[in-house]
């Protein structure tokens, strides 16, 4: 039993600490795309400084690559040892008595999430995977902006499915931001600034990039 409870903290502290390297990301990502609202020059800048740095590129984009794809198939190995540590399904387990919503739906907003990292993947890492190798024409170093605002311009089907994700994540994150210090043991006089400043962030960041979709569809009708 030793031996399992071990295994399973060491899970859960693997899948905290994933978590956060990812919210780091988060931060990162939104202070870029928030300058295609204020700066478009400044956001081909920086983007073109991103997509051509080798060490961007080559070391930190496989690096998180691989932190999304374990901290997924964490979440889905803890929700499956979860269940089975019940004995019951959830339509029996009256989890609503002990916890909010949030925590005890963190594999579907998970989900939710992750679809929206494929069609992200769609709509600009596959685009900019051609646009280096296969295309054979000169890079355009200003096309960052141009190619970001396309996507929403005139689609409210995606902007609305870009911003209905983000809340999803918002859910995602008002609950594991928080529980990633809780689970490393972080418990100490900093604890409730910690779980404001997580509260914070996790509605901010998210209802940012919603503001930046929507701001881009109507700012282009």
């Amino acid at each position: 039993m030793a031996g399992i409870s071990k295994t399973s903290i060491a899970r859960k502290v693997a899948m905290a600490l994933s978590g956060l390297f990812l919210v780091l990301f988060l931060a990162q990502h939104f202070t870029i795309n928030f300058t295609s609202v204020v700066s478009p020059s400044t956001f081909n800048e920086i983007s073109h400084f991103m997509g051509t740095n080798f060490v961007v590129q080559a070391i930190l984009q496989p690096i998180l690559i691989a932190g999304v794809v374990f901290h997924f198939v964490m979440g889905f190995i803890l929700d499956i040892r979860n269940r089975k540590a019940r004995g019951v399904g959830y339509a029996k387990f009256n989890g609503a008595a002990n916890s909010p919503w949030v925590s005890r739906n963190m594999i579907l907003t998970g989900i939710v999430v992750l679809a929206f990292l494929g069609l992200h993947f769609y709509d600009f890492w596959i685009p900019e995977l051609v646009h280096k190798y296969v295309e054979t024409h000169p890079d355009d170093p200003y096309r960052y902006y141009d190619e970001t605002v396309a996507k929403f311009a005139g689609d409210p089907f995606r902007t609305g499915f870009y911003a209905l994700c983000f809340i999803f994540l918002m859910l995602h994150l008002l609950h594991g931001f928080a529980s990633s210090f809780q689970t490393m043991g972080v418990n100490n006089k900093y604890s409730g600034a910690i779980k404001t400043f997580t509260k914070a962030f996790a509605i901010v960041i998210p209802m940012g990039f919603v503001f930046i979709a929507i701001f881009h569809y109507f700012n282009n009708l």
